[in-house]
């Protein structure tokens, strides 16, 4: 009797313990098979898109801080307005039936996800600083013309990228699995070539969910 209760202490143990392993794995068939149902239905959204909005308002921040200049001839509309943008391109994206429909068609851009994309441009100093000088100084301070404009040109930009990516970026055949405290485990690979770390939180005892996406 006390062997087939240390048997099934081990066994309660070893599903415990690699109760992540497998919802990984099953992320992953998922995404071969491209089944953005099931990858749709496991993620967090109230956690991840307010830490995309944080992670892309806090490298434009950063971005800012590099060109005093843009600063001094924007100043907080500049800010808000890319903000706004920010917010609003991760509201777009990061939903269930826009999450579904990019891993059915492999990461196929559509106006949502263009829009997230040229999100991410914009705060990761990726924008023709030139030609937003001179934009700012035409427009004599209508911030909101000049973000417009230059959102356009990114997001032209930045979709023929990903088109470029979704028909030759690679994907990891063997992603980085491990534990990030008891309750959290991240998975690290590439998706379309570009590098991304998803991070699980533990719900229950065995069930897993997406909490938060790291962009690179």
């Amino acid at each position: 009797m006390k062997k087939l209760i240390v048997l099934l202490i081990i066994i309660a143990i070893a599903i415990y313990a690699g109760s992540p392993y497998y919802s990984a794995y099953q992320l992953k068939n998922a995404y071969d098979d491209k089944d953005g149902a099931t990858i749709a239905a496991e993620i967090n959204y109230d956690q991840v898109r307010p830490s995309i909005q944080n992670q892309l308002t806090g490298q434009f921040a950063t971005t800012m801080t590099k060109y005093p200049l843009i600063s001094e001839l924007g100043g907080e509309p500049l800010t808000e307005a890319a903000n706004g943008f920010i917010t609003k391109a991760v509201n777009g994206a990061i939903t269930p039936q826009n999450i579904e429909k990019v891993i059915n068609t492999q990461g196929q851009a559509n106006t949502a996800t263009k829009e997230l994309a040229a999100a991410w441009a914009i705060a990761s100093d990726q924008v023709d600083l030139k030609n937003l000088i001179q934009s700012l100084i035409i427009q004599r301070g209508d911030v909101d013309a000049v973000v417009k404009s230059q959102i356009q040109q990114v997001m032209k930009k930045q979709a023929a990228e990903l088109e470029q990516q979704v028909a030759q970026g690679n994907d990891s055949e063997k992603p980085s699995l491990s534990y990030c405290g008891i309750n959290c485990f991240s998975v690290s690979g590439q998706v379309k070539g570009y590098p991304l770390t998803i991070e699980m939180q533990r719900e229950g005892l065995i069930n897993w969910k997406i909490v938060d996406i790291v962009l690179p």
